[in-house]
């Protein structure tokens, strides 16, 4: 196996003393071409272009001699060390780092970053990623082929942002652009880039919150706000914050998933799910539902898409949704969301018969049903006396792993 492995992080600057001693010694130099082209690689070293880099793990585990691999910006931040380092390839790797690429991408901007979100967007993780996009104000994209600036900007759709696209960071060739998303998709970018994603509650280049981050990728609004299933002074009828809480607990709604809250009322739902880091989608027939839901987002300070509609049919054109809250519609809208095979979907009926109807209609669909009477009762402290009454039926429906 290889004596020594050495990771270089490359962003155009040039090489440092470590890295150029690294080189020096190198028998073979794996990396991108414009990594393989640098005058310090030694010309009697065996070059590996790097495609897969689990391939290129294996062939440098069968060296015999010292490895050197180049990667972009920092290769311990999403990079090549992680990779290195498994235990099947039993390599010692040390790391001469250099400045990440998202780093350098929000330096071009002129931007902070410690309050953005970074995610990787392969073909296998880009849906995963644009929900990243919807439901954050500022993300940092490393894009791959097939899951780039285009990609992600079509996955969006009417979800408008603001595309800062800095493409081969630190080559001869970068550019940077900056543009709305409805555009992107209709230009062709090069590869390796990076996408800066901002919208919503910090749509401007140039906004900045005067409360100092503390925790990278996180707003004060998201820091700021303690507790969830707190009561909405607005609730209307079946809202009662212990059924929400019991929702929430059924879904688990998390960063990178799309939850669909279908009848949202005030946005009580929406607003907790989005405060969980998922991408939400709130949908109500009564406009001032609408209304309601967005004013509690923005009052939060978490994103939401508010669509005006009646279900199933305004479903029709939304994106695939991983969890659902089905907060009015009955059966009907249950078999709907069904068809579209969410992993999760919670509802709730004020009678045993809606209950059974809405099981029905989930068992149809292929889902395993639970079904629990949640009985609360609010006192008033002062008094000890009973203020408010609430019963309802929680179905709680989970799509089958094989399914």
């Amino acid at each position: 196996m290889a004596d020594r492995v050495t990771v270089i992080g490359w962003d155009g600057s040039p090489l440092t003393a470590a890295a150029r001693s690294a080189l020096s010694a190198a028998t073979l130099v794996a990396g991108a071409a414009h990594h393989l082209a640098l005058p310090e690689v030694p010309p009697t070293a065996e070059r590996i272009r790097l495609g897969s880099l689990g391939l290129a793990a294996r062939r440098i585990a069968g060296h015999r001699g010292t490895a050197v691999v180049f990667a972009d910006g920092d290769p311990g931040f999403f990079g090549a060390v992680r990779t290195l380092r498994a235990p099947e390839h039993g390599l010692e790797v040390e790391v001469v780092p250099a400045v990440s690429s998202v780093a350098a991408a929000f330096a071009r901007a002129g931007m902070p970053w410690d309050d953005a979100q970074v995610v990787v967007a392969h073909p296998r993780t880009l849906r995963r990623a644009v929900n990243v996009c919807r439901a954050h104000a500022k993300v940092a994209v490393l894009t791959s082929p097939g899951a780039g600036p285009a990609e992600l900007a079509l996955l969006l759709g009417g979800v408008h942002r603001t595309f800062v696209i800095c493409e081969e960071l630190g080559t001869a060739r970068e550019q940077v652009t900056v543009l709305t998303s409805d555009r992107a998709a209709d230009h062709s970018w090069r590869d390796p880039n990076v996408v800066i994603v901002i919208g919503g509650q910090a749509s401007s280049l140039s906004s900045a919150t005067a409360e100092p981050a503390w925790l990278l990728g996180q707003s004060p609004a998201q820091t700021g706000a303690r507790g969830w299933a707190r009561p909405p002074a607005d609730a209307g009828e079946g809202e009662s914050a212990l059924l929400r809480a019991a929702q929430l607990a059924r879904l688990g709604p998390r960063t990178g998933d799309l939850v669909w809250d279908i009848g949202t009322g005030s946005g009580a739902f929406a607003v907790e799910a989005a405060a969980f880091g998922a991408a939400v989608i709130a949908v109500d027939t009564d406009p001032r539902a609408c209304e309601r839901a967005t004013a509690a987002a923005r009052k939060r300070g978490v994103q939401l898409q508010v669509v005006s509609g009646r279900a199933p049919h305004v479903l029709e054109d939304l994106p695939e949704p991983d969890v659902v809250r089905i907060g009015g519609g009955g059966a009907e809208v249950v078999a709907a969301v069904a068809d579209r095979r969410p992993e999760r979907i919670v509802s709730h009926a004020s009678t045993r018969d809606e209950a059974e109807a809405i099981g029905r209609a989930l068992t149809e669909g292929g889902y395993t049903v639970e079904c629990a009477l949640l009985q609360s009762v609010g006192l008033d402290t002062r008094t000890w006396g009973e203020q408010d009454r609430s019963v309802v039926f929680l179905l709680a429906a989970e799509r089958p792993v094989n399914r």
